[in-house]
C-alpha cells in the first residue's frame, strides 16, 4: 500500500513550534532519519520510505500541517505530478474527448485546476519526481491509454485555457471589449457569442471598467472565439446569474457540437449537468492529494459524487451521502416575532432605478434573494446595511446588522486569526466549534489574509460576518468560489447561528441548489438589468421560484435518486409540461 507524507507549507510554522514532529517521531528516536530538519528553512522533511504511518507527528503538530495518508494499492506508481518533497500529489488525469464536454467535479484543493494546467501545457508533469518528465517518459507512462496519443502530440495540439480567476484580466488586456473580441475571433463566431452571452451592451466599454460577471462572460466569449483542438474552462459560472450560467453552458456545449474537445471544472451541479456528456469525480484530501476517477455518464457521475462512494474503485471518499428534499416546501409560518418591516423605497442612480416594495422579516427565518445580475440586489442589501441611503422612502431600524459584501476586501496586512480578532474581538466560546471548524477556517489561521484563494477568503468572510452578534445578517453571494460540500456546510452553519441567536438573514445567491437548500422564503428581483429593478416579496418558496424561473425561462426537475435540481432541456416534453402547469421547480 503506497503511503505519502504531506506537509502544508502554508501551515507549517517552525519558528513558532518546538519541532514536535521531529522530537516525537519513533523513527527519529531510534536513530533513523525518518524526519530531518532542513538547515536553510528549519522545516521538517519526512521520508516516506522510512515512515511507518504511526500518525504521531500528525497529532503532535500544533498547526495541523502534516498528513500521513495510506493510498489504495491501485495508485502505486500512478502519480502524475507532485509539488516537491512532501508536497501535494495528483493521481491520474481526465481524458479530453472530441465532440464531448467532459466535466470535473470535486472539492476545492484536490487538484482539478492542476489537472487542467497539465493538460493545457501550462504545467509540465513530473510523474512524482523532482524534474519535469521528458516526452519519452510521458509516452511510456501513458502507454496503452487515450492520453498516450494526446501527450505524444501535445506540441501540435492547440489548446485554449480559461483560468479560474478573471479578476486579473484588466491587468493583462487593455482597450475596448469589441476590439478584444475581434482580435481573437479565429472562428468567425464573435457575433453569435456576443448575442448568446449578452455582451451587446458592453462592447464599447473599456475592459478595466467591467464587473466580475462581465469579465467572466468576456473571458468565455474570448476563449470560445479562438480556434483550437481542446478548450479548458475553469469555473465558468463564477459571478454569473442563473440565466447567464445557462447561456454560458449552451455556448460551451456548442463547441463540442462543432467537434471540439471541451473540459470544464464546475461547482454548480445544475450547470455541470446541463452542459456535460461525461464527468470525472475528483476525490482526495484537500491540500494533500487528489485522484481523478474514471469517466462516467454525467447523471451517474454527479450522483456518485453526491453519494460519496465509487463502486467500481471500491472507494468511499465521504462518510455520508448528500440528499436533497424532494417534496415542495410547506407554507411558511413566521418562525418568530416580527423583526423588521421596511417601507416602499426607491434608489436612483444616473442610469439605474430600483423600486423596493414593502416587506417584512421575522426572527428565525432565512430569506433567499434571487434575480439577474445588475438588477439591484446588492443595492438593496447595502441600503439595509446602512451603506447607501434611499432616494425616497425612509429606512429606520435599531437592529444590529452584520454584512458580508459581494467582494470581500483583502487589504489587511496580517494573518487570518489577527484579522478575525481585529473584527470580532474576543471569540465567543461557541464560535470555534459552531462556525470556524465546520467552515474549515481553523487551518487558515496562520495564513496571511492577502495570500488566500477566492474560496478560502470567502469562508473567512462568512465566518467574520456570522461571528458577530447581530439581529440581521446580510450575505451577498456567499457561495462564490465554494465547492458543493462547502456550500451546503455554509448553509447549515448559517441556519444554526440564526436559530440560536433569534436573528434573521438575507442571503443573495445565484446557485439554485444553495438557494433551495437554505431559504425559508424568497425575495425576487425582476426588471431590466443595468436599467431598472423591482422587488417582489418576500414570498413563499414555491411562488418565488415560479416567478423567478419564469423570468429566466427555465424549468427544473428533481433527480429521482438524490433529489438534486436538474435543469430541463429547453423545449423538452417535461419542460413544456411544467411551463403549462406553471410549476417551474417544485412538483
Amino acid at each position: 500500500m503506497p503511503r505519502i507524507a504531506v506537509i502544508n507549507r502554508n501551515s507549517c510554522q517552525p519558528k513558532r513550534c518546538s519541532l514536535e514532529c521531529y522530537h516525537y517521531c519513533p523513527g527519529v528516536r531510534t536513530g533513523e532519519e525518518t524526519i530531518v530538519i532542513e538547515e536553510s528553512t528549519n522545516r521538517p522533511v519526512i521520508s516516506e520510505e522510512l515512515c511507518t504511518g504511526c500518525g504521531i507527528c500528525t497529532h503532535k503538530c500544533p498547526f495541523h500541517a502534516i498528513s500521513i495518508i495510506n493510498l489504495p494499492s491501485e495508485l502505486e506508481g500512478r502519480c502524475i505530478h507532485r509539488y516537491g518533497s512532501n508536497g501535494f500529489a495528483l493521481y491520474e488525469l481526465p481524458v479530453p474527448r472530441a465532440g464531448s464536454v467532459v466535466g470535473l467535479v470535486g472539492p476545492n484543493g484536490v487538484g482539478k485546476s492542476t489537472a487542467l494546467e497539465i493538460l493545457s501545457g501550462r504545467l509540465r508533469p513530473n510523474l512524482g519526481s523532482g524534474e519535469a518528465a521528458t516526452p519519452k517518459q510521458l509516452n511510456e507512462f501513458f502507454k496503452g491509454s487515450e492520453l498516450q496519443s494526446y501527450f505524444s502530440d501535445i506540441e501540435r495540439v492547440k489548446v485554449i485555457y480559461k483560468p479560474q480567476s478573471v479578476n486579473g484580466l484588466p491587468k493583462i488586456v487593455k482597450g475596448k471589449v469589441n476590439d478584444l473580441l475581434l482580435n481573437v475571433d479565429e472562428r468567425g463566431a464573435v457575433e453569435d457569442l456576443v448575442s448568446a452571452l449578452g455582451l451587446g451592451d458592453i462592447l464599447t466599454r473599456d475592459v478595466k471598467f467591467l464587473s466580475g460577471g462581465e469579465l467572466q462572460r468576456l473571458a468565455i466569449a474570448a476563449a470560445s472565439a479562438r480556434d483550437a483542438d481542446v478548450y479548458y474552462f475553469d469555473e465558468p459560472s463564477s459571478h454569473l446569474d442563473v440565466f447567464q450560467r445557462l447561456n454560458a453552458a449552451r455556448a460551451i456545449r456548442k463547441l463540442a457540437k462543432d467537434g471540439k474537445a471541451v473540459v470544464v471544472v464546475e461547482h454548480d451541479l445544475a450547470m455541470l449537468d446541463y452542459m456535460c456528456d461525461y464527468v470525472h469525480v475528483v476525490y482526495g484530501q484537500p491540500g494533500a492529494y487528489g485522484v481523478v476517477s474514471s469517466p462516467r455518464g454525467v447523471r451517474t457521475g454527479i450522483n456518485v459524487f453526491l453519494d460519496g462512494y465509487l463502486r467500481e474503485e471500491n472507494v468511499r471518499f465521504r462518510r455520508e451521502s448528500i440528499k436533497f428534499e424532494v417534496r415542495p416546501p410547506s407554507k411558511f409560518r413566521a418562525a418568530g416575532k416580527l423583526l423588521l418591516t421596511y417601507p416602499k423605497l426607491k434608489k436612483s442612480f444616473r442610469d439605474f432605478r430600483l423600486e423596493v416594495t414593502p416587506g417584512t422579516l421575522h426572527v428565525g427565518e432565512i430569506v433567499g434573494v434571487v434575480g439577474p445580475n445588475a438588477i439591484g440586489k446588492t443595492t438593496f442589501v447595502r441600503m439595509l446595511a446602512g451603506e447607501l441611503k434611499p432616494t425616497s422612502g425612509k429606512l429606520e431600524t435599531k437592529l444590529i446588522i452584520s454584512y458580508k459584501p459581494q467582494y470581500p476586501k483583502t487589504e489587511f496586512d496580517g494573518t487570518v486569526e489577527e484579522w478575525l480578532r481585529s473584527v470580532l474581538g474576543e471569540f465567543d466560546p461557541a464560535f470555534e466549534p459552531e462556525v470556524l471548524q465546520p467552515l474549515g477556517v481553523m487551518p487558515l489561521f496562520e495564513r496571511n489574509l492577502t495570500e488566500l484563494s477566492g474560496g478560502e477568503l470567502q469562508r473567512v468572510a462568512i465566518a467574520a460576518c456570522i461571528g458577530r452578534s447581530a439581529d440581521l445578517y446580510l450575505l451577498d453571494e456567499p457561495s462564490a468560489y465554494l465547492d458543493v460540500e462547502q456550500r451546503l456546510q455554509m448553509a447549515r452553519v448559517i441556519r444554526k447561528v440564526i436559530e440560536k441567536r433569534d436573528a434573521a438573514a438575507l442571503v443573495v445567491d445565484h446557485d439554485v441548489l444553495s438557494v433551495d437548500f437554505i431559504s425559508d422564503r424568497l425575495l425576487v428581483f425582476t426588471g431590466e438589468p443595468s436599467r431598472s429593478g423591482t422587488t417582489h416579496g418576500p414570498m413563499e418558496m414555491r411562488d418565488g421560484m415560479n416567478l423567478f424561473l419564469r423570468e429566466v425561462g427555465v424549468t427544473f426537475r428533481r433527480d429521482p435518486q438524490t433529489g438534486r435540481p436538474r435543469a430541463n432541456k429547453p423545449g423538452s416534453a417535461l419542460d413544456r409540461e411544467q411551463q403549462e402547469r406553471g410549476e417551474y421547480f417544485y412538483l
